[in-house]
């Protein structure tokens, strides 16, 4: 049997390593929970007289043309009105935003506050300044551009009697009109996958880290983080399971946003996230430590760290060692060859069809995945330069004017 060389013990590696980043993970973790059997006992909504007291934090930052409508989808939740108090934090709007919250018709037994100031400093202080006044033991935020479901506060206060789980995150969903481009509903497929591996996460043990859409966390173990935090969100919760506590996972508690209006508008953010991503990665380098951290570790490396960094750094040496070994040996890495090619041609395809706003739904996963890894490296580079700001432009929503 002849020896494998260098450049196929590589290619190995960067398939197994693409793959299990990808796909192979939630595989191992479907296969993890089947054997394990037993589930999570489900825990029951309290009485009335039993739910925790919230307060409700939505901050935002020149959303007037969502602001209306997000504060009657706040008022509208499903939970004691005496046990929530809303805080709606705008600093820095320069539009009508601060305006309409003030002078929205609250009822009589609504507690509302607004706090703004002129100032922009970017979401993660905005969020500590109302976590400055709050007194209640649980604190529920959500982006100032989504609609959350009436029973969310209901299903997310029922974890809390776990005193393990420090943060519950709820589902973000996609709200996609037909004629969304076809990077719009890649982002829809992305997040439905995501929605499943962070199930299968917090059955296993804690999700990684909750997205800023909808999340609640104990005010009691909430520690401010660094003001030049990029993805807040999800450093706040992972802190708090450094710590020994969990992460649980909600999808009955959802927000619902629309898609990002081009690639253009999702490369905003993607790459804004890609560079708080390697941040998060640096300032969490503990949780590397798997035999201190054990299955937060396994969770964390195989879901986040490995798409973040060694994933997308193997694809394009995959694509030149694949090329040199099709040269050189023929047969099965001609056919590998073949299929990278076919891959990438799929995508430019499909990006070439979203200029002409045609869509083939067969090409939104390999247009959507070259997307996410091209805003991986350039996330990279920006991260590395120091040029990510926390304060960003924010990306335009399909259905915008």
């Amino acid at each position: 049997m002849p020896a494998i060389s260098l450049l196929e013990w590589l290619f190995f590696l960067g398939i197994g390593v693409v793959f299990y980043a990808y796909l192979g993970y939630g595989i191992l973790l479907y296969i993890i929970l089947k054997i394990r059997g037993k589930k999570r006992a489900e825990l029951p909504v309290p009485a009335a007289e039993n739910l925790p007291e919230i307060t409700f934090v939505v901050c935002a930052f020149n959303e007037a043309e969502w602001m209306h409508e997000k504060i009657a989808n706040s008022l509208a939740l499903d939970y004691p009105r005496d046990k929530v108090h809303f805080y709606f934090v705008t600093d820095g709007s320069d539009d009508a935003t601060p305006d309409m919250v003030r002078q929205y018709p609250y009822p009589d037994n609504v507690s509302w506050q607004l706090l703004h100031q002129p100032e922009r400093r970017g979401k993660i202080a905005a969020f500590h300044r109302a976590m400055e006044q709050v007194r209640t033991p649980i604190v529920v935020s959500t982006d100032a551009n989504t609609r959350i479901n009436r029973e969310a506060l209901l299903q997310m206060a029922r974890h809390f009697q776990d005193p393990q789980t420090c943060a519950v995150a709820g589902e973000k969903r996609i709200a996609m009109a037909e004629k969304d481009s076809a990077s719009s509903a890649g982002e829809g497929i992305y997040w439905k996958y995501e929605s499943t591996l962070k199930r299968w996460d917090a059955e296993l043990w804690s999700v990684v880290g909750a997205a800023g859409e909808l999340f609640a966390i104990r005010s009691d173990l909430y520690e401010p983080v660094p003001p030049d935090t990029i993805v807040e969100d999800f450093y706040m919760t992972m802190r708090m399971a450094q710590r020994g506590y969990r992460v649980a996972y909600e999808p009955e508690a959802y927000a619902v946003e629309r898609s990002s209006a081009n690639v253009q508008e999702e490369l905003k953010r993607k790459v804004r996230i890609a560079a708080g991503s390697w941040q998060a990665v640096t300032r969490l380098a503990p949780l590397l430590n798997i035999f201190r951290y054990g299955t937060l570790s396994f969770e964390y490396i195989s879901h986040r760290v490995l798409r973040w960094t060694l994933a997308p750094a193997f694809l394009p040496v995959l694509l030149l060692v694949n090329g040199v070994l099709a040269i050189e040996k023929g047969g099965f890495y001609l056919v590998t060859m073949l299929l990278q090619v076919l891959f990438y041609a799929a995508a430019l395809l499909g990006y070439l069809l979203e200029q002409r706003q045609l869509k083939v739904k067969i090409l939104f996963v390999p247009y959507y995945f070259c997307v996410m890894n091209y805003a991986q490296y350039a996330g990279f580079f920006r991260f590395m330069r120091k040029k990510q700001s926390v304060v960003w432009e924010r990306a335009k929503r399909a259905g915008e004017n």
